[in-house]
């Protein structure tokens, strides 16, 4: 929607405060229309449909036997288990339940026992991610071992091997998201058998290896070896690409914030997130992720409720001249692709973010 307009004539400190009120203004309107209050039936509905779910595919997995048809049972596990993560998600963002112990436990169930992703790893390196989206020096996000999504990352040295991979990452983009399934499984791993704190650890090792070690000794129980390891490769692949094209669209691409910026909470949420438009069923295949600038300004709100929330926030960012961006999915793809593209060739300054030009424009106009 609009730009930003310059602000000359204010205080920085006459500029903060007002900043905050804004804010708090929006939260206002939100909560006085109910958009913060629990969803238990839509919660409790998918708690119980989730293990059943994983249930039925593993029942079905050993009555059809060592067969190639399996690996359509691959692709429906793939997509099971990204729903699940969905779902976990959801819980580790207090979104479910009032008591964050309920919240907390849900999460390492449904993270690390139904999907095999360790809770501990995702809230240490997401909590970090909400905080400063797309903040150079501060948001995990933005700093990938295999894609460079920044300038800075690109402008480092590197092996030939990965120099190439950055060179074409363009167009590797969407085949690399077949590896992140394996990818977060290690993860992980690394994770809960690394020093430092992490609440839970136990409970996380012992979650982890009955949900890795059993079921890849139920998919060697039921498969031949070379079956077993093609449905392995597919169902992983499958869910990292899955929850690859659910992930991207959100941030990458959006401005990228320099560590010396400091921005109030509406503009930094806001300015660097990136909606999804389209039907209830996008809502349903992206887990509520396509509503990622009401998800990074209320993360506690419910799922079902980011719907509502979102011509409320888009109105509101139009009122107060912040920037609320909101593309088609398709779209929002050929974005990404074309900005790691032109960063992996080694452009600067690929975008810049709006509050610089702001910033500038006011000190010219200021003298």
């Amino acid at each position: 929607m609009g730009g930003i307009r310059p602000t000359v004539h204010t205080r920085p400190r006459d500029d903060a405060v007002r900043a905050n009120s804004a804010f708090t203004e929006l939260a206002q309107q939100i909560r006085g229309l109910g958009l913060l209050r629990r969803r238990y039936g839509y919660y409790w509905t998918k708690l119980i449909a989730a293990p059943l779910a994983v249930a039925v595919c593993l029942i079905a997995f050993v009555w059809i036997g060592d067969t190639w048809w399996q690996l359509f049972t691959a692709a429906v596990l793939a997509i099971v288990f990204t729903q699940i993560a969905f779902l976990g998600h959801d819980a580790a963002h207090r979104q479910i339940f009032v008591s964050g112990r309920w919240n907390d436990w849900i999460s390492l169930v449904l993270g690390d026992l139904l999907v095999g992703m360790s809770y501990g790893w995702w809230q240490h390196k997401h909590t970090r991610h909400h905080a400063n989206p797309n903040k150079l020096g501060s948001d995990p996000d933005i700093e990938l071992p295999v894609i460079a999504v920044t300038a800075e990352t690109a402008a480092r040295r590197h092996s030939p091997p990965v120099a190439w991979l950055r060179a074409h990452q363009g167009l590797l983009f969407f085949p690399i998201l077949l590896f992140e399934g394996l990818s977060l499984h290690a993860s992980s791993v690394r994770r809960v058998v690394a020093k430092g704190r992490l609440e839970r650890r136990w409970a996380e090792i012992a979650f982890l290896s009955i949900r890795m070690i059993g079921y890849l000794v139920l998919v060697f129980i039921v498969l031949s070896p070379g079956i077993a390891f093609v449905f392995l490769a597919v169902q992983l692949g499958l869910f990292g690409f899955y929850m690859g094209i659910a992930f991207a669209p959100n941030h990458k691409g959006m401005p990228v914030v320099p560590r010396d910026m400091t921005l109030d909470f509406l503009r930094r949420q806001v300015l660097m997130s990136r909606n999804i438009r389209g039907s209830r069923f996008l809502d349903v295949a992206m887990g509520g992720l396509n509503y990622q600038v009401e998800h990074h300004l209320f993360p506690s709100m419910p799922r079902p409720q980011l719907r509502k929330a979102a011509p409320v926030v888009a109105a509101y960012c139009d009122e107060h001249d912040v920037r609320y961006t909101q593309v088609g999915l398709f779209a929002s793809y050929a974005i990404v692709v074309r900005y790691i593209n032109r960063v992996g060739l080694g452009e600067r300054d690929v975008f810049t973010c709006p509050l610089i030009e702001q910033r500038s424009l006011a000190g010219n106009s200021g003298g």
